[in-house]
C-alpha cells in the first residue's frame, strides 16, 4: 500500500535531521577533539612598582652643573642654571671631538702631520699680547695631530686650538660649520660656538649638554690617553704639563679646567666612584660651569664624591625565577613566565625601573619552554632577559573539549579565518 502524504513528509524530515546530525557529528567531533584550544590569558606582573630607587648624587646649585652615568642616555642630576652659559675652556673639548670626527686618531697613534700656517702663527702672537694661554710654535713647523691635541688639551693652548680647527676644516668658518653640524647631529641644541677656544662670550652651552659631551670625550680612546698624562714632550722638546689635572686623590680625571671672567671656573670631568662594600668602581661624567671660585669648586667636588658613593647601589634588576607573566587557561591550568637568569647592576636609580614584557600567545606549553623576554630600562641602558615557563600547561582532554563547544569552536574558527 502506498505511503500517505503525511508519512512521506515525516520521512523527509527524519532524513534531513539525520543528515544534519551526521554532519554535526562529523564536524563537531573533530573540531572539538583535535582542533585548536583557546589561548591562555596572559597577565603581566606590575614589576616596575616593586623596583626601588637609590637616589642621585648631590650637585651644586650655584652656577650650572650636571652629571651623567657612564653609558647612560640621560642626565642623572643637574643643578643651578639650566640655560646656556659661557663655556670657557671647555669649548676645546668640543674642538677636539669635532676634529677627531673628521680626522680620526687611533689609540697610541701619532696621526697626520700638521703644518703651522702664517695665520696660526699670527694667532699665537695675538694670544701672547692678550696674555691668554699659548704654547709657542712658528710658521712652517710640523706637529703631529696627537701633539697638537696634547698642547691644546693639557696645556690649554689657544693657538693650537685655532691651528687644529684650520687644519681639519681649511678655515675657522669651515670649523664652525662642521661644529654646528656635529652638535646638531648629537642633539646638543644649547651649544653655540663662535670660535675654537671658548674665550668669546658667544661660546655658550648648558651644563646638561656639556656633561654628555664629557662622556663622549671620555669614551674617545685618544682623548682618554691624553688626559691621563701628567705631562708630555711635544715638538721641539717642549714640555707640556697637564694643567687640567685636579682633585685626582678624590677620583677625578679632569678633561678641562679653566677660568675666564665671563665663564667663571669651569670643569669637565670623569669621576670614578668606589661604592661602599663593593669591588671595582663605577664612573660618572660631569660639567660644573660658572663656579664662583676655586674654594667653592673644591667643596662641590668633595660633596659629589661623598654622595655619589653613598647613593650608588648593587641593584638586582632581574632575579632568576622571578615571575613576569602568568598564563591562565579556561580549563583551570596555570603557569608563570619566569626569568632564566639573574642580572644586577651598580646603579644610581632616581625612579623605578621600567619593565617591558614580550610574551608569546600559547594554549599549552612544557615546563622550561622559552616564551619570550623582558626588557628592563635602567639608567645604565636597556637589559634583556629571556623568560621560560615554570610549569606545564596541558591539554584539557576530550571531555572538557566536548562539553565546552563555544570556546573550542571560536578557537577553531579563529585558526581558519584569523
Amino acid at each position: 500500500m502506498a505511503a500517505s502524504p503525511a508519512r512521506k513528509a515525516l520521512r523527509a524530515v527524519v532524513i534531513v535531521v539525520g543528515v544534519f546530525v551526521i554532519l554535526a557529528v562529523g564536524v563537531y567531533g573533530p573540531a572539538t577533539l583535535v582542533g585548536p584550544l583557546p589561548a591562555a590569558t596572559a597577565s603581566v606582573a606590575d614589576t616596575g612598582a616593586e623596583s626601588g630607587t637609590t637616589g642621585a648624587p648631590t650637585v651644586p646649585q650655584t652656577g650650572a652643573s650636571a652629571i651623567v652615568a657612564e653609558k647612560s642616555d640621560g642626565v642623572l642630576a643637574s643643578g643651578g642654571i639650566a640655560e646656556a652659559v659661557p663655556l670657557g675652556g671647555t669649548a676645546k673639548i668640543i674642538t677636539a671631538l669635532v676634529v677627531l670626527d673628521a680626522k680620526p686618531l687611533a689609540s697610541g697613534a701619532a696621526g697626520e702631520q700638521v703644518t703651522v700656517s702664517a695665520d696660526d702663527y699670527a694667532s699665537y702672537v695675538q694670544y701672547l699680547s692678550e696674555r691668554a694661554r699659548a704654547i709657542s710654535f712658528i710658521a712652517g713647523e710640523q706637529w703631529t695631530q696627537r701633539q697638537m691635541l696634547e698642547a691644546m688639551l693639557l696645556g690649554s693652548s689657544n693657538n693650537h686650538a685655532d691651528a687644529l680647527a684650520r687644519w681639519a676644516f681649511g678655515s675657522m668658518d669651515g670649523y664652525l660649520e662642521a661644529a654646528e653640524a656635529w652638535l646638531s647631529e648629537k642633539g646638543f641644541a644649547s651649544v653655540q660656538l663662535v670660535d675654537a677656544t671658548g674665550l668669546a662670550e658667544g661660546d655658550v652651552g648648558s651644563a646638561s649638554d656639556l656633561a654628555q659631551i664629557a662622556a663622549l670625550a671620555g669614551a674617545e680612546p685618544a682623548l682618554a690617553e691624553i688626559m691621563a698624562s701628567e705631562s708630555v714632550t711635544v715638538n721641539g722638546n717642549r714640555s707640556v704639563e697637564n694643567l687640567a689635572a685636579y682633585a685626582a686623590d678624590e677620583g677625578y680625571t679632569m678633561l678641562s679646567r679653566s677660568y675666564t671672567d665671563e665663564a667663571g671656573v669651569c670643569v669637565l670631568f670623569a669621576l670614578d666612584v668606589t661604592p661602599a662594600g663593593a669591588e671595582g668602581t663605577v664612573r660618572l661624567y660631569g660639567a660644573f660651569l660658572r663656579e664662583p671660585d676655586w674654594e667653592t669648586l673644591d667643596a662641590d667636588l668633595t660633596t659629589l664624591t661623598e654622595t655619589a658613593a653613598s647613593t650608588v647601589r648593587a641593584t638586582p634588576v632581574v632575579t632568576e625565577g622571578q615571575s613576569f607573566v602568568t598564563y591562565s587557561t579556561a580549563w583551570g591550568e596555570s603557569a608563570n613566565g619566569v626569568a632564566m637568569g639573574t642580572e644586577s647592576r651598580m646603579l644610581w636609580a632616581t625612579s623605578p625601573l621600567r619593565y617591558d614584557v614580550d610574551a608569546k600567545s600559547l594554549s599549552t606549553g612544557s615546563k622550561g619552554e622559552q616564551i619570550g623576554s623582558v626588557t628592563v630600562t635602567t639608567p645604565d641602558g636597556p637589559l634583556n632577559v629571556l623568560l621560560e615557563l615554570d610549569g606545564r600547561i596541558g591539554d584539557p582532554g576530550p571531555i572538557w573539549r566536548l562539553t565546552h563547544p563555544v570556546p573550542v569552536i571560536e578557537a577553531f574558527i579563529a585558526s581558519r579565518f584569523g
